[in-house]
C-alpha cells in the first residue's frame, strides 16, 4: 500500500517500480550464479571472488561516476544501466563463449555487473531527492526499502524454484525484468542538472572532501561499512545450504530471502513510525543486534533457526540503512549529491561485495562457521569502537533537522 504522503509524486513511484523489478532480477541472477559457480568449482574462494569483482569497479570509477551523475540526466543513467544488466543476463543464458570456460564467463560478467552498478547506484541515490520534498524523505527511504526488501525476498525464492528448470530459465526471466525496469526508469522526469565547471581534479574530489569533513556523516557511513564487511555471510550461503544445513537450491533461495523478510518488516514499521529522535543510539544498538544475530546464524545447524537469525540481521541492518541514507541525502547540497552518492556507493560496495570476498577468503582458512562467527564478533567490536571515536554520531538525536542543506527542496 502506497503511503498517502508519497502518492502525489508519480515520478518517485515510477523509480520505485523500476528499482523493485531491478532488485528482484538481480537477486534471481545472483542465486543462479552462486549455485552454478559453487556446483562447478566447490570453492569458497570463487564465491568470494564474485563479490570482489563486483566491488572493484565502484572503487576505481568512483570519481568518474560522481561527475557523470552530477552532470547528466540521472533517470537516463539508471535506465541505461538497468538495460545493460539485461544484456548480461542474456549472455549468461547463452552460456560459455568460444574459448572461455563457464567459470571464466561467470567471473567476467561479475566484473561487468560491477562496472554497471558503479554508475547505477549513485544515480539512484542522488535521484530520489529530486523527486520528492525533503520533509517526506525519511518515509520515502523506508517505503523504498520495503519495496527493495520485498524484491530480495521474492527474487531469491523465485530464482531457487526456477533453477530446477535450469539456469538458462532463470537468466531469461531476469533479462525480461531488466528490460521492463529500464523502460519504466526512462520515463522518470526530473529537473535538468545545473551547469557545472569544467571537470578537474578539484571538482572530482569534492565529494570525498565533503564526507571527510562531516564527522557524523563519515561515522555513519563507515560504521555500516565495517560492521557489514565483517558480519556479512551472503557469499557463504551456498556452502551453508549445501554442506551444513543440507538443503538444495530452494533452501539457498530461502536463506538469501530471510534477511529481507526481517528488513521488510522493519521497513514497514519505519514507514509507519519513522525514526525521529535518538537516531544515533538506535543506530548503534542495531549494529550490536546485527553482530549477535550473525553469531547465532554461524553456530546453528537448524534451517529454521538459521533463517530466523538471518531475518534478525536484516531487520537490524534496515535501521542502519534508513539512518545512514537519510543523513546522506539531507546533509548533502544538491549540486554535490552525485559525487557524495558515489562515495557512499563505494562504502556500501565495500561492505557488501568486498565483505563477500572477505567471507570467502576467511572461510577458505577457517571454514564457513569460523568465518561467520569471527565476523559477528567483529561487528560488535566495530560498534564499540565507533561509539568512542564518533561521539557526535553516538549522541545524535533528531534524524531530520530543518537546518540541513536541501531542506527546502
Amino acid at each position: 500500500m502506497i503511503p498517502a504522503a508519497l502518492r502525489p509524486y508519480p515520478d518517485y513511484l515510477r523509480l520505485w517500480v523500476a528499482r523493485v523489478a531491478t532488485v528482484a532480477a538481480g537477486q534471481m541472477m545472483m542465486v543462479a550464479v552462486g549455485w552454478e559457480l559453487y556446483d562447478l568449482t566447490g570453492s569458497a574462494w570463487d564465491l568470494g571472488l564474485v563479490g570482489l569483482l563486483q566491488f572493484l569497479p565502484s572503487l576505481l570509477l568512483m570519481l568518474v561516476a560522481g561527475q557523470v551523475v552530477d552532470r547528466f540526466h540521472r533517470a537516463r543513467i539508471v535506465s541505461i544501466c538497468v538495460g545493460s544488466q539485461g544484456l548480461v543476463a542474456l549472455l549468461l543464458m547463452l552460456g560459455p563463449l568460444p574459448g572461455l570456460s563457464h567459470r571464466a564467463l561467470l567471473l567476467l560478467l561479475s566484473l561487468v555487473l560491477g562496472t554497471i552498478k558503479a554508475f547505477q547506484f549513485p544515480a539512484q541515490q542522488a535521484l530520489v531527492p529530486l523527486l520528492i520534498p525533503a520533509s517526506v524523505l525519511p518515509r520515502a527511504m523506508a517505503f523504498g526499502s520495503a519495496g527493495f526488501q520485498t524484491a530480495i525476498i521474492a527474487g531469491p525464492a523465485l530464482g531457487g524454484l526456477l533453477y530446477a528448470a535450469g539456469a538458462s530459465v532463470v537468466y531469461a526471466c531476469c533479462a525480461l525484468l531488466f528490460v521492463l525496469a529500464g523502460v519504466v526508469a526512462w520515463h522518470v522526469h526530473h529537473p535538468a542538472p545545473a551547469p557545472m565547471p569544467r571537470m578537474n581534479w578539484n571538482e572530482m574530489l569534492a565529494g570525498v572532501r565533503f564526507v571527510r569533513d562531516q564527522p557524523t556523516l563519515l561515522g555513519a557511513i563507515s560504521l555500516d561499512l565495517f560492521a557489514v564487511l565483517f558480519g556479512g555471510a551472503t557469499a557463504l550461503l551456498p556452502m551453508f545450504a549445501k554442506d551444513i544445513l543440507q538443503v538444495g537450491p530452494w533452501g539457498l533461495g530461502l536463506l538469501r530471502a530471510a534477511p529481507a523478510v526481517g528488513a521488510l518488516l522493519m521497513s514497514l514499521a519505519l514507514t509507519r513510525w519513522p525514526i525521529e529522535r535518538q537516531s544515533g543510539p538506535k543506530l548503534f544498538v542495531a549494529i550490536v543486534v546485527y553482530g549477535l544475530a550473525t553469531l547465532a546464524f554461524g553456530l546453528t545447524t537448524s534451517m529454521a533457526l538459521a533463517a530466523l537469525a538471518l531475518a534478525i540481521t536484516g531487520a537490524a541492518d534496515m535501521v542502519s540503512i534508513v539512518v545512514r541514507q537519510t543523513m546522506v541525502q539531507l546533509e548533502t547540497p544538491e549540486a554535490m549529491r552525485g559525487r557524495v552518492s558515489a562515495v557512499n556507493s563505494v562504502f556500501i560496495g565495500a561492505s557488501n561485495q568486498l565483505g563477500e570476498f572477505e567471507s570467502g577468503a576467511t572461510a577458505a582458512v577457517l571454514g564457513p562457521v569460523g568465518s561467520v562467527v569471527l565476523g559477528g564478533v567483529g561487528s560488535i567490536v566495530v560498534a564499540v569502537l565507533w561509539w568512542r571515536w564518533f561521539p557526535g554520531l553516538a549522541r545524535r538525536d533528531a534524524l531530520v533537522k530543518p537546518s540541513t542543506p536541501g531542506w527546502d527542496l
